[in-house]
């Protein structure tokens, strides 16, 4: 209607007003540029949209362009990865950098995050801590107490960005996500899938697991012992092989008690005694030692990049292959994120110990076990979070591509299998 209008040289709003001009608005420097729009803009306009209900309403995705330069600056050119597909070494790359943007952290208690022109405030008893704007957030995780406006909750759910809701220890409580997403067809597909099983899936998510966890010892631990890392690399071997989930998990659970076993021998700098003296050995929740306390955290952390990945392929993290969704957790999050436990989070809680980020005065037992202080947190939050920007090869597809987006260009071959554009999934296995 109002495209019509304008058309005739008149321009109304929803509710009868008439727009007199049209204006590009700058939130982040509050200013607008008037702009003019004729017939030619209005007709463009009317064509693409004709274009674009015609792609909307066809059963089959167009097939991707072939070097063609609108690629490079398409929203989506990372969102179809046409050649990741064939999951062979990429040599055609539709190159498309990181957003520009970062995830916001919020750990102080108390603080409360309000949106006003077009900018997030952070403000801590009233007063103001913090101003980030609103377009460079990508993404928002939440640290125990800490409250959101409806109004900036609106606003992100109308970006697609997600919030998710941490625990002061560790643990994620929740998030949202709006109401409509993309692959509604392949959700329901993830659904059968989980519920039938797929073994092909679940054994690439150990065997991506436990070559993090080897390479991080080969790197990290003693050399004077090279049998823990030949024998994971055999255990490697014997998951991606395996054809049943409880021959995964007897697999898993094996590699596991070898790794946390030389874990400690990762550990360097002054503080490293005080770490290890009260290391029992990996233990989940409950954890009753500094050095558990500070892997739960950065878990934590990493479950919430898997959930953020997984929504923005409108995957469901409940649904997974691996984990048992019966216990009300985030099933396929905790799937997807297997691979990257040992390089991405256990690396972060090494190099804070051995760098001497993380101290015996970043841990607080007024309730009898350690937990992490607001600083201890930040600390790790930091390490994590220049981690995650962190650029690596990718060891199928031979491009550059940062942890985070790594995330979510696996979570996309999950969904590749799903809807069956492609025949298996490969996951990241470090050397």
């Amino acid at each position: 209607m109002v495209v019509q209008l304008a058309l005739q040289g008149l321009c109304l709003t929803e509710d009868g007003q008439r727009v007199d001009g049209h204006r590009v608005y700058f939130p982040d420097s509050n200013k607008s540029v008037s702009v003019d729009i004729g017939a030619e803009e209005i007709a463009n306009a009317l064509s693409y949209v004709r274009q674009t209900r015609k792609i909307c309403n066809s059963v089959q995705a167009p097939e991707p362009l072939e070097d063609d330069p609108r690629c490079t600056a398409c929203s989506h050119a990372g969102v179809c990865l046409p050649d990741e597909r064939r999951l062979h070494t990429v040599r055609r790359r539709i190159r498309v950098a990181d957003p520009d943007g970062q995830v916001l952290h919020v750990a102080t208690p108390g603080a409360r995050l309000s949106t006003r022109q077009g900018r997030v405030l952070i403000s801590v008893r009233g007063e103001r801590q913090a101003t980030v704007p609103l377009e460079r957030v990508n993404g928002l995780v939440l640290h125990g107490n800490v409250d959101v406006s409806s109004a900036l909750l609106r606003n992100l759910m109308w970006q697609r960005i997600t919030v998710v809701w941490c625990s002061s220890s560790g643990r994620v409580y929740g998030w949202n996500q709006p109401g409509d997403g993309p692959n509604g067809a392949a959700r329901v597909q993830q659904h059968v899938a989980s519920a039938h099983g797929r073994v092909d899936l679940a054994r690439e998510f150990i065997a991506g697991k436990i070559a993090g966890q080897a390479t991080l010892l080969r790197r990290n631990a003693d050399p004077s012992q090279p049998a823990a890392v030949a024998s994971m690399r055999e255990l490697q071997r014997i998951a991606a092989a395996s054809t049943s989930r409880q021959e995964i998990f007897g697999v898993e659970g094996s590699a596991a008690a070898l790794y946390f076993g030389h874990f400690a021998t990762m550990l360097r700098g002054t503080h490293r005694g005080w770490f290890t003296k009260r290391w029992p050995g990996r233990s989940g929740r409950g954890a009753t030692d500094p050095l558990n306390s500070a892997l739960n955290y950065t878990y934590a952390l990493l479950t919430a990049e898997a959930v953020k990945a997984l929504i923005a392929c409108g995957l469901d993290p409940h649904a997974g292959f691996l984990h048992s969704s019966s216990r009300n957790k985030p099933a396929l999050a905790l799937d997807l994120m297997e691979e990257f436990r040992a390089v991405i989070a256990d690396s972060c809680v090494i190099s804070c110990i051995n760098r001497g980020a993380l101290t015996p005065s970043s841990f607080s037992e007024v309730t009898g076990t350690p937990r992490l202080t607001p600083e201890g947190r930040k600390a790790l939050i930091r390490v994590f979070e220049n981690r995650m920007n962190t650029e690596f090869t990718h060891p199928t597809f031979g491009y550059r591509v940062s942890w985070r987006r790594a995330l979510e260009v696996q979570a996309r071959l999950v969904l590749g299998c799903l809807d069956g554009t492609q025949e298996h999934y490969v996951a990241v296995k470090t050397r």
